[in-house]
Formats: C-alpha cells, structure tokens, sequence
C-alpha cells in the first residue's frame, strides 16, 4: 500500500508544523514511524485523503511513497546509521514554566503552541503535589534550580521586574514549607528526577540543565 512521508530535510515547507502534524496524527488513531536520522528524522504513515487535508491545511510538505519507495527507505535504514521508530499515541505534554513568564520568554511554549502541539503548563506547586505523574512529557523553562533566582543578577538586580520575581519566588519557598528558595527547588528537582526514574522523558534547555 502507499504511504505518505513527511519530510523533514530542507523540502519540508514548515519544520515545527510537520512535528505539529505528526502529532495530530497520532491523536487520529494513526500510527506514525519516525525514521531517525533519514531524511532530517522524517515521519512515515499510512496514506489516507483526510491526512493530506490536514497537512495541506497546516502547510507541511508530504510525499507519496509507493511499496517500492518504501522498501527503499527501509533498505536504506537498515544499512546505514538509521532507526524507525513506531509512535502509537500522543504523549501527554508538561511545561514547567513560571506564572509571570512573559509570553515571548519562553522559546518551548511558543515552539510548541505554533506547531500546534497541545501542553498544560504547571510550576513548584503542582510538582510538590505529584502532578508529574499525569504527563509523558516535561519540558523545563531556561531557569535554574540553584534558587539564586538565575543568572540576571549582575545586570538587572535593581530592576523592578527581577525584585518581584525574587520576592515571589520568596513567597511559594516559605508558603510550601520551606526556609530558603534554594531547598524549596531541591525538592522540586529530587521530585524531577524521581519523575525521570519512573520513566517521565525530560527536555531541559539553556541554564534548566
């Protein structure tokens, strides 16, 4: 049978669209292969009339794959350094990001809002209180976790945004029960990793590292 391709090389129109459309596939009940490494890591599924409506609609670039297209891909995987990988269901997506976040601070929630990719934003509170445990996901705000309210205290200390943002952070620490900033995000991070242990995927980027 034939198959559809995204392509996600220099002919795909709309990369974060195409991972966006990927992703609506799978809440479709359609199962999606992801062939690492082929391609830019192009997305492989069946062939169907409502699935090109919707790529055209979200401006992604498909492909027709014959059988003998697709044997080729497969040859082609198998021989050089290349995987395919079979997604059978959308993950569940978590944000860690703060609640005074301007909406352009935050690269993820604005990556994946365009592509169209659904998540649920969640901060220390809902961490401490086991919500981890309802996502697949998390995805880490370009904080750190050290509690020494991140790495604009040389240059904006006096600012009035960064003296809020220090005093509430001050203000969940002590209302979560604890003394300092720096022990109320050990405790969100001993909860991250536990969350990691029990098989939770993580992506930090920037200083969240």
């Amino acid at each position: 049978d034939a198959k559809l391709l995204v392509p996600m090389d220099l002919a795909q129109e709309n990369h974060l669209k195409a991972y966006g459309f990927a992703y609506w596939c799978l809440t479709q009940g359609t199962n999606v292969e992801w062939l690492l490494n082929y391609r830019g890591g192009s997305f492989l599924m069946e062939d169907a009339e409502f699935l090109r409506r919707k790529a055209i609609l979200m401006r992604v670039t498909t492909e027709s794959v014959s059988s003998g297209d697709e044997a080729s891909i497969r040859s082609t995987i198998e021989q050089e350094n290349m995987e395919a990988v079979l997604l059978e269901k959308p993950p569940r997506v978590a944000i860690y990001t703060p609640p005074d976040k301007q909406p352009w601070d935050d690269a993820v929630t604005l990556a994946l809002t365009y592509a169209e990719i659904p998540y649920d934003t969640i901060w220390d509170e809902e961490v401490l209180a086991g919500r981890l445990n309802d996502y697949d996901w998390l995805h880490l705000h370009h904080e750190d976790f050290t509690g020494q309210y991140g790495k604009f205290y040389g240059s904006f200390h006096s600012a009035s945004w960064y003296q809020h943002q220090q005093a509430l952070y001050e203000k969940l620490a002590h209302d979560a029960g604890f003394r300092k900033v720096s022990e109320h995000k050990s405790a969100v991070v001993e909860t991250v990793r536990d969350y990691i242990a029990n098989g939770g995927f993580l992506f930090a980027m920037c200083s969240a590292t």
